[in-house]
């Protein structure tokens, strides 16, 4: 890893109409739009939905970076992260985001094990960290075809 302080660019360019485009450098173009429930068409990606999808992805990207430290062997990590956008004060901003995970692990790994590292990666999270809303995480670890649920 890399000294800190790290910085990020992304680039956004529009005109009066249509569509987004965002830009960073080796990266892939992204278009966007407004979310339907701002008169947007609803099939593009959109600054709220970036932001909800950021928080599921960077808890994945904890998670297998802690897992594979702590040499947990593990066969898949599926999140849904939701959050809700609300009007405090005469200003919209995200209220609350809820991310359920849900660890399949080998049989004879072991699953307390799996719920820490799950609980570690929720601690960890540098999007969560960095928001003003709270986050609740919920997880659970399916070991063959049992599930053991916890929330943290």
């Amino acid at each position: 890893m890399r000294d800190f302080p790290h910085h990020y660019t992304v680039n956004a360019a529009a005109t009066n109409a249509g569509d987004v485009s965002l830009s960073g450098e080796r990266l892939p173009r992204l278009t966007s739009a407004p979310p339907v429930e701002f008169g947007g068409p609803g099939d593009r990606w959109s600054p709220e939905t970036l932001l909800v999808g950021a928080v599921a992805d960077c808890y994945v990207l904890t998670f297998r970076a802690i897992a594979r430290v702590a040499r947990l062997p593990w066969v898949s990590l599926a999140c849904e992260a939701t959050g809700t956008l609300d009007r405090v004060d005469r200003v919209t901003q995200f209220t609350a985001f809820v991310v359920r995970a849900s660890l399949e692990i080998p049989a004879g790994a072991d699953p307390e094990e799996a719920r820490r590292l799950m609980a570690r990666a929720e601690q960890a999270c540098l999007v969560s960290n960095s928001l003003k809303a709270g986050c609740r995480f919920e997880a659970d670890v399916r070991v063959g075809d049992s599930t053991l649920a916890a929330s943290a």
